[in-house]
């Protein structure tokens, strides 16, 4: 992927330079590289260092900790795809014996499992994972602490099983997968398990000096598929293209989109923000704009790889320190700044290629009770339907092509929508998932359930 820095306006440039500035020096991180990717692309690097004149550049690898999850997701989503196992496949299924089998696949991939968020001690993040060489040693003696699918409790131990399952289905390690699978498909060429040169030293920064301590770097082992990979700038802004719209060498738009999709409510904590986990991806609202993506860290690195899919924008941040920067709200920010200095131009409107006078015939105002409805039909092929004035159910409908049409999102997500027809082929009323929409509010005569009184309307003194 080639980074042109001209893409971008100059203040909108040096907005995001100030973001990182700001974010190293009050961070106190040894470097701190960003990136931003529009339209598929990158636009503009930057980076900061406390080493005068080597400032790294975008082909400098960190370690990008649990954005690694991300990744050993992808491979689990093109297991369902082929169908080698469903997602609703309890995991004793495809690797028993491993005392959490009752979760499904899914709930591993959304953190409702049930497992605990760490193996067993010593700190698994500090110590070689040749300390851990079974599942049960990460697992430990006592892997549930929770009831299955009934909570989101993030779990590491959770990913190194769809690491195992993963090996279990291709027959082969999980690094050899994921390098044949996605990494050499989406030309990831500086992104591996294994640091290769260069690559930035990890750094712990004392809390109350301005003093450095280097950070052990060990290989997680069988804790890999949860956090073990190093990537760059260049690479995770290839990854954030393809979380965006897909790959079909990888992954379909449509499974990308699943992925992005909640799968897993927020803790009690994390509501006010508006925070959900969907399959092996992080989703939040910040300043009203839904980001999805991922976070990571380890001793000695912090990470971010943040996501706006509406205005096709995304953004990269690394830093090799234990704590430091919010690199997350720094990679909501890079999005935002460029999503508002820069908005995104919409395609040009186009018509309907074929208009269908029977799906026509639809379009217009209808009524819930006393509720306005709105029925569009558009270029794309599906009708959407909403309240005409306020927030209210919304969705759009794909065609099914029998006259009825699947709901896509939200209230209506696989509801079906039918106009229910006289013998003349004349429409009555509208039946979404038995609720009845009628071109007048109670229109006698259209089947509104419990009928219409026969006085019909009236004032109150009538």
């Amino acid at each position: 992927m080639t980074t042109s820095q001209e893409e971008l306006l100059p203040g909108t440039r040096r907005a995001l330079l100030h973001r990182i500035a700001v974010a190293q020096t009050e961070g106190r991180t040894p470097s701190l590289v960003a990136a931003v990717v529009r339209d598929g692309r990158t636009v503009w690097h930057g980076a900061r260092s406390s080493v005068d004149g080597h400032a790294p550049d975008e082909n400098v690898q960190y370690r990008i900790g649990s954005i690694t999850k991300t990744f050993t997701a992808v491979l689990v989503l093109r297991l369902r795809d082929e169908g080698l196992l469903d997602l609703n496949d309890p995991l004793e299924k495809h690797l028993p014996g491993t005392g959490a089998g009752e979760a499904t696949v899914a709930q591993l991939l959304a953190h409702t499992s049930g497992l605990a968020a760490e193996s067993p001690a010593p700190w698994w993040e500090r110590t070689p994972g040749s300390l851990r060489p079974e599942l049960s040693d990460v697992l430990g003696e006592r892997p549930v602490l929770h009831p299955v699918g009934r909570r989101h409790h993030y779990s590491n131990p959770g990913y190194t099983l769809l690491g195992a399952l993963v090996e279990r289905l291709r027959g082969a390690a999980w690094t050899d997968v994921l390098g044949r699978e996605v990494l050499e498909p989406l030309g990831l060429t500086r992104t591996s398990a294994q640091p290769q040169a260069p690559h930035a030293g990890g750094w712990a920064v004392h809390p109350w000096a301005d003093a450095l301590l280097p950070e052990p770097l060990e290989d997680l082992g069988r804790m890999a598929p949860a956090g073990q990979l190093w990537s760059t700038t260049a690479d995770l802004a290839r990854f954030a293209a393809f979380l965006a719209g897909g790959d079909d060498r990888v992954l379909s738009a449509a499974s990308v989109q699943e992925m992005r999709t909640p799968a897993a409510p927020a803790e009690t904590s994390d509501v006010v923000d508006g925070a959900a986990y969907g399959l092996g991806m992080q989703i939040q609202r910040r300043d009203g704009r839904l980001i999805v993506g991922h976070s990571g860290s380890l001793p000695g690195f912090l990470a971010n790889l943040s996501i706006s899919v509406e205005d096709d924008v995304a953004a990269v941040v690394l830093t090799n320190c234990t704590s430091g920067p919010a690199v997350s709200a720094v990679g909501a920010d890079l999005v935002r700044i460029v999503a508002e200095a820069e908005p995104r131009i919409p395609a040009p409107w186009r018509p309907l290629d074929v208009a269908d006078p029977a799906v026509l015939e639809l379009a217009g105002q209808w009524y819930w009770g006393t509720y306005a409805f709105a029925l569009r039909v558009t270029a794309d092929g599906l009708v959407s339907l909403g309240p005409m004035v306020g927030a209210g159910r919304r969705a759009r409908f794909r065609s099914n092509g029998d006259g009825t049409w699947t709901g896509l999102e939200g209230y209506y997500a696989g509801e079906i929508l039918r106009a229910v027809r006289r013998p003349d082929g004349s429409v009555i009323h509208l039946d979404l998932g038995s609720f009845v929409f009628t071109r007048q509010p109670y229109e006698d005569g259209a089947g509104v359930p419990g009928g219409v009184d026969p006085a019909g309307w009236r004032g109150i003194a009538d």
